[in-house]
């Protein structure tokens, strides 16, 4: 299937793209161990092998070393979200897929950080006075402190 965009400017120019479907594949899941889960049992064998530990453990002090990651994993996402706060209503950078580089003053996220609310965001097509950004698209931002 081919869809035609088409954008006329008020000069009086139109500008055509043809724009061709891709099939993509779409990767199902199997649900988790209870019907409302979002997540897999940590004990399983698919589970051991798909998120291994960060840190190495010894099975003598496991505990221990269990505890250092949840440590490590509590104080790098206390950062994350300390970042967060700070980037509200700072005008803030987004790189994104494809080579897209877009700005726009950042105001909240969502509670999974799966979507960026942000506003006056400055796309190549022009500017969105609000905008939800999926976080799947972006690969880095930045901001001026």
């Amino acid at each position: 299937m081919t869809f035609i965009l088409e954008i006329k400017r008020s000069s009086g120019l139109r500008f055509r793209r043809v724009l061709n479907e891709t099939p993509v594949s779409v990767l199902r899941l199997p649900r988790g161990p209870e019907p409302n889960s979002r997540g897999f049992d940590p004990t399983s064998p698919r589970f051991i092998a798909l998120c291994p530990t960060t840190l190495p453990s010894s099975s003598s002090s496991s505990g221990s070393a269990d505890e250092e990651e949840q440590r490590l994993r509590a104080e790098l996402r206390e950062r994350f979200l300390r970042t967060l706060l700070l980037m509200t209503g700072k005008r803030v950078r987004f790189d994104m897929h494809e080579h897209v580089r877009v700005h726009a003053r950042f105001g909240a996220s969502d509670i999974d950080v799966l979507n960026l609310q942000v506003c006056d965001l400055e796309t190549p097509l022009g500017v969105q006075r609000e905008a939800l950004l999926r976080s799947q698209d972006v690969i880095a931002c930045s901001f001026e402190v």
